[in-house]
């Protein structure tokens, strides 16, 4: 008799046979995505490159070599059985704290004014080995403690455990939007797995309240002369037409960029933000090109697939077999979910400029690398899914 097929939840079909369940959808879903994004890098580089390199596919061929990797690389950690991870989970803590201190010795080096890399033989951004390793230590750290986690100590206690990694990404590589990204997954994480959400109410009340103050602060030192480049980077998101020739000189060609796509856009190729005119548009402000040549249809259909994306990621973790693959999966969820409010959220002006790419269409080699990585992570844990005869 032939296999009945129903909807079981979230949508995942059950089938005879007790087959594992493989996300077709996510994993076209995914390579899309790279294949866009190498399109839009060539689009929104070849110019710059030509000029610097005197090869308009400098760029492309770098990215299409850490996405063959990272492939690869996603390839096997989807075939590795998840729980294999949770052996390494301190491991995974430890290392990343190791990587970002090297940065301090001469095997960090400085790129575009930052100093955030490490020349290990390739080049390699800590915050990103950071991320991977924070979401495989919380998932296990939180199945360890159990019911614990519904007292005020033992919410506070992980709570407390990213901080120190939060604080060196932010310090070390001055690399406050990474800073951002890492906090975010580990309260997402810990949220998803807390019975209570009340402490959420608490933590978010006093967060809003830093940053009320730190904004009222700043705003008022504006004339001092003392602030920072991040408080200027603040001010200049408040009133970017008054810091046309500085902090906000980004910002505006990116709203210039964007604005002057219309509903259809330009044409694949034809922005002319890219010609010198808006720095870091293969990078941090890729989006703004799309718009541009894509118009607001390719800007809509870019952030449905991603929307597409993190959907599937929540349906995987809601049929996980088991709390551990559960919190791998929103680890990653959320990973990609803030990185992608936040960078869209940068090119629009809705928060203030920070560095921080778009997953999977920006240029970024440790980016890609391990963002393919982390979707291994998320097809072994659906392979742990069994379909089952209805």
């Amino acid at each position: 008799m032939a296999a009945r097929f129903r909807t079981i939840q979230g949508g995942l079909p059950q089938q005879q046979n007790n087959e594992s369940y493989f996300d077709y959808s996510l994993l076209v879903t995914v390579l899309f995505l790279l294949g866009f994004g190498l399109i839009m890098i060539y689009s929104s580089s070849s110019y710059k490159a030509n000029l610097s390199f005197g090869d308009s596919a400098f760029y492309l061929k770098k990215q299409f070599t850490a996405t063959v990797l990272g492939l690869v690389a996603m390839m096997v950690v989807s075939r590795i059985p998840y729980h294999f991870w949770e052996h390494f989970a301190l491991l995974a803590y430890i290392v990343s704290a190791v990587l970002i201190l090297l940065v301090l010795t001469p095997l960090g080096y400085e790129a575009n004014g930052a100093r955030r890399w490490l020349n290990l033989g390739i080049s390699l951004q800590p915050a990103e080995v950071a991320k991977l390793g924070m979401i495989i230590f919380l998932a296990s750290i939180v199945c360890r403690v159990g019911k614990s986690i519904g007292t005020w100590s033992g919410f506070f206690k992980l709570i407390a455990l990213p901080l120190p990694i939060v604080l060196m990404v932010w310090k070390i590589t001055e690399n406050m939007s990474s800073a951002i990204i890492i906090l975010g997954i580990a309260v997402l994480m810990i949220f998803v797995a807390s019975p209570d959400y009340k402490k959420f109410i608490v933590l978010f009340l006093a967060g809003a309240g830093v940053v009320a103050t730190a904004l009222y602060a700043i705003i008022q030192m504006a004339d001092s002369g003392k602030l920072d480049f991040r408080g200027q980077r603040v001010l200049a998101w408040l009133n970017p037409e008054a810091y046309a020739s500085g902090k906000g000189f980004q910002t505006l060609q990116a709203l210039y960029a964007i604005g002057s796509g219309g509903i259809f856009g330009k044409g694949l190729g034809e922005s002319m933000q890219k010609l010198g005119f808006l720095p870091e548009a293969q990078n941090d402000m890729i989006f703004s090109i799309i718009c541009e040549e894509l118009g607001l249809f390719g800007a809509i259909a870019i952030i449905l697939l991603f929307t597409l994306l993190i959907w599937r990621c929540m349906i995987i973790a809601s049929n996980a077999p088991d709390l551990f693959g559960a919190l791998l999966v929103v680890g990653v969820m959320g990973h990609l979910a803030i990185q992608v409010i936040l960078n869209i959220a940068v090119c629009t002006n809705l928060v203030p400029n920070t560095g921080i790419s778009l997953p999977f269409i920006s240029f970024g080699g440790s980016s890609v690398v391990f963002l393919l990585i982390e979707m291994g992570i998320v097809f072994s844990v659906g392979r742990g899914i069994k379909l089952k005869e209805l």
